[in-house]
């Protein structure tokens, strides 16, 4: 079989990671910001969900970061608290790639939420303040008049962030990128951080 040139280069990660975003924002139909996320109870039971990615970057906190938001009284926000670290992943069909990230997870700035949350259309922050996430709900009549007394308490004036509602950051400390090859013939390569901050990679079996 004729050798195949590595598609997934030794570099920076996070500036490999920017690359293939940007081209998923060209190519993905839709939401090419939404990821899998992976969290764990103390003793150890998973659950997994969707999210969107709302933030990312070297420079996002010290060792750079995933930030992503929710409502911590949900039941990822409990697995959260209790066991701070998680794993994302990134499946972008149209491009036939996908990136996962694991790492600690850290709470956003106060004003770092704020902000966010006030750059979301109207309506989803009254969605978020009137959702009490995860938690059993006898009707969905219940919910939309929570989102009707809202929305009537405030009028025009700005909607306050819940105490709830905030962010975390995923400082990685690896990033593998998966490649799609033909015959099942994948290219993986896997980025661990290093002892003095930087980055160490190496291909892996598929």
């Amino acid at each position: 079989m004729e050798a195949e040139q590595d598609a997934i280069p030794d570099t920076d990660p996070f500036a490999l990671f920017d690359a293939w975003f940007a081209e998923a924002r060209d190519s993905e139909p839709n939401d090419s910001n939404a990821m899998a996320l992976a969290t764990a109870t103390p003793e150890g039971a998973p659950s997994v969900r969707m999210v969107l990615l709302k933030g990312h970057g070297a420079d996002l906190g010290e060792g750079g970061g995933f930030v992503f938001y929710t409502n911590v009284q949900s039941r990822k926000g409990g697995e959260i608290l209790a066991n701070p670290q998680a794993a994302l992943l990134f499946h972008w069909k149209s491009l036939r790639r996908q990136v996962r990230i694991e790492g600690a997870l850290e709470e956003v700035s106060p004003a770092m939420a704020d902000d966010y949350f006030h750059s979301r259309a109207r309506a989803s922050q009254i969605g978020s303040a009137a959702s009490d996430q995860s938690r059993p709900l006898d009707d969905r009549a219940t919910y939309l008049a929570r989102v009707d007394e809202i929305e009537q308490a405030y009028g025009d004036g700005e909607i306050p962030r819940p105490a709830h509602w905030t962010g975390f950051r995923l400082t990685p400390r690896a990033i593998e990128f998966w490649l799609d090859r033909e015959f099942r013939l994948h290219e993986r390569r896997r980025f661990t951080r290093a002892a003095d901050g930087g980055w160490a990679s190496t291909l892996l079996y598929p």
